[in-house]
């Protein structure tokens, strides 16, 4: 019970990355399942959730937390020629071997996979325009960065990075290959066109060929054992002959010395030895003899001969038309795969051999199609009398046309070589175990410390925001502090001047409330604006009625339509007018004569002041201004002639 227990979690796991891998392209299936699941369970206590299958539930949710999810388990600790020791070694011994190797012409492919934000594809361009100059690099020098996370490739894209990133370059090359760009430094523009990055999965995408050099640093580390041998198939296939492949320095190749010399265990860097991957080759038609004739009894017999040839032969194979029909079967392969000459002629994929012992349908259409053998290793092969295995070659002909005619597969028994290297590999898997469990120790220190260096790296960049925020913070507060104070000084101000404006307005009401005669102030629209209290008195309308209103369309006793003109020509000459008489009628509804006089308001472009008063009032003061002027003049002159005597 507690066995099935333990292993409910890793069937959950293996479910949610199906999940992942289906969903989102993103194969962790490879991954050492002690990391992954560290990573994974890192996550999903952050969010509080208890299982795989809860956490698949939120993923199903909540598509933004796939992101965070890659982010969290790939893990982009790098740095500017990260190990200088290993570049030191890359630089003085290697690129010089590299480079004799290569021809003035040729082009020097180079590969950094994984390379996460790019600074480690920069240190290879700044390493080789460094050994062969900055020009020659630009003509000559291809990079490629590839990893499986699209943020990190953005990041590289840019090539921007701040000062802390290129603190481990040395001063002058800082200064060569980086220009300041605002906080941050952008990498030489012209280098940068020979850098290319792209997203790329090292164990299944297409790769990236003819290769002189390959650096996959660190990145290894974090598959099986399995994944990691398909993925160094890979780069064996990728490299050129005498190609370099410079590893991380927690990485190894435990069986490949049949393929690639150590160069220098201490920098794990490592040279392909000479020797086609798959070379495929191509059919040779046959011709005619120069000077024979052509006989048909001789070519039939020839084709009689070829025939017996091709079905004698030890090894069991099998052709295929450009459409997939079977038009051969030798003698072997019918024998061992329960074939007959009745099949010769059916389509290949109606026969049990097209996907057992492996799918070979696939495997056809890839050769035709990229016009190379492709062969598959120890495929294995039940039957009732045991186990076999296979060696299976899928070589595409080409007619002389150049276009695809035919499809040989052939079938190599190689049981007894199988069951020989089954054999070796369980001795030495003895010898095997202690090294690799130290190694899987080595390697999980190593993804520890890359952790670790993650996290204090992300608590640096959290104290630099908090820090920052914090600065953000007093300089905001030191702001509103200077912004009330100056709210303050406006606001006292403000109460100082409507004080003033108050006493005024106060004292400009009474100046306008004293005036015996009515005054009444229009704007430009012949609104009235001020309404005096000679003006209720003398009309009997109370000043609330009357502002705001239409003069001309007010009623009471004076004939507005009589002041319109006066009201006109004021306005039209912006000079007073007046005073002009009108028959008027007051407010107790006695007839008088009202004297209007009508001057320009400076206040308003367009407003008239109006001064009206009773006209027997006004002669009564004309007549006492005319007496007191009488008075006062006997005794000016009484005053000259004393002065005179």
């Amino acid at each position: 019970m507690s066995d099935a227990l333990d292993a409910e979690p890793d069937d959950e796991l293996e479910e949610l990355l199906g999940f992942l891998r289906d969903a989102r392209g993103f194969d962790f299936t490879g991954y050492k399942r002690s990391s992954l699941a560290r990573r994974i369970r890192k996550r999903m206590s952050d969010l509080d959730v208890g299982s795989y299958a809860d956490y698949r539930d939120r993923l199903e949710t909540n598509t933004a937390e796939f992101n965070v999810l890659f982010n969290t388990i790939l893990i982009n600790v790098t740095a500017m020629f990260r190990d200088a020791d290993a570049w030191n070694t890359l630089s003085r011994e290697i690129l010089p071997e590299l480079l004799a190797h290569a021809s003035p012409d040729d082009e020097i492919r180079v590969w950094s996979a994984g390379c996460s934000t790019g600074e480690e594809a920069y240190s290879l361009a700044v390493t080789f325009a460094e050994a062969l100059g900055l020009q020659e690099t630009l003509d000559r020098v291809k990079i490629y960065g590839t990893d499986v996370d699209e943020e990190a490739l953005r990041t590289a894209r840019t090539g921007l990075y701040p000062a802390k990133v290129l603190e481990p370059l040395a001063p002058e090359l800082r200064h060569r290959y980086f220009e300041p760009d605002g906080i941050q430094y952008s990498f030489h523009p012209d280098l940068r066109r020979r850098v290319i990055f792209g997203r790329h999965d090292v164990t299944r995408d297409a790769l990236i060929s003819r290769l002189r050099l390959l650096v996959c640093r660190n990145t290894l580390m974090y598959f099986n054992v399995e994944a990691q041998t398909q993925i160094v198939d890979r780069f064996h296939f990728a490299l050129r002959d005498e190609g370099f492949l410079f590893l991380g320095k927690a990485e190894m190749l435990l069986n490949d010395g049949d393929r690639f010399d150590v160069v220098t265990m201490r920098q794990r860097i490592f040279r392909r030895r000479p020797g086609e991957a798959a070379p495929p080759y191509p059919i040779t038609p046959l011709h005619v003899r120069p000077g024979f004739g052509f006989d048909t009894r001789a070519a039939v017999r020839r084709r009689q001969l070829r025939d017996l040839v091709l079905d004698s032969a030890p090894a069991p194979a099998l052709a295929l038309d450009e459409h997939g029909l079977v038009i051969l079967i030798n003698n072997s392969a019918r024998t061992q795969f329960a074939l007959s000459t009745n099949d010769v002629g059916r389509p290949f994929q109606d026969l049990e051999l097209s996907y057992r012992p492996v799918e070979l349908r696939s495997l056809i259409e890839q050769a035709s199609r990229e016009r190379r053998t492709l062969r598959v290793t120890s495929a294995e092969r039940r039957t009732h009398d045991g186990t076999r295995y296979y060696d299976i070659t899928v070589h595409p002909l080409t007619g002389s046309d150049g276009l695809p005619a035919a499809t040989n597969i052939t079938f190599t028994d190689v049981t007894l070589a199988t069951e020989l290297r089954t054999e070796i590999k369980r001795v030495r898997e003895d010898l095997e175990t202690a090294y690799e469990e130290l190694q899987s120790t080595n390697e999980e220190l190593e993804t520890t410390n890359e952790e670790l260096q993650s996290s204090i790296e992300e608590l640096e960049t959290t104290n630099e925001e908090l820090q920052s925020t914090n600065e953000e913070l007093e300089t905001t507060n030191a702001e509103l502090r200077a912004g009330n104070e100056e709210l303050g000084a406006v606001n006292e101000e403000t109460r100082i001047r409507t004080e003033e404006l108050d006493e005024a307005r106060a004292f400009l009401e009474a100046v306008v409330g004293s005036i015996a005669a009515g005054v009444v102030v229009l704007d430009e629209d012949m609104r009235v604006r001020c309404w005096n209290r000679g003006a209720a008195g003398l009309w009997g309308l109370r000043s609330d009625e009357t502002l705001g209103e239409d003069f001309f369309h007010l009623d009471f006793g004076l004939p507005v339509g009589k002041v319109h003109a006066v009201v006109r020509e004021c306005v039209d000459t912006n000079e007073p007018c007046g005073p002009v008489n009108i028959p008027s009628v007051n407010r107790i509804g006695r007839s008088i004569t009202c004297a209007v006089v009508c001057t320009p308001f400076d206040g308003h472009n367009g407003g008239v002041v109006l001064l009206m008063e009773e006209q027997q009032e006004r002669q009564g003061q004309q007549e006492q201004q005319e007496q007191q002027e009488q008075q006062e003049r006997p005794a000016e002159e009484q005053g000259v002639t004393d002065s005179g005597g």
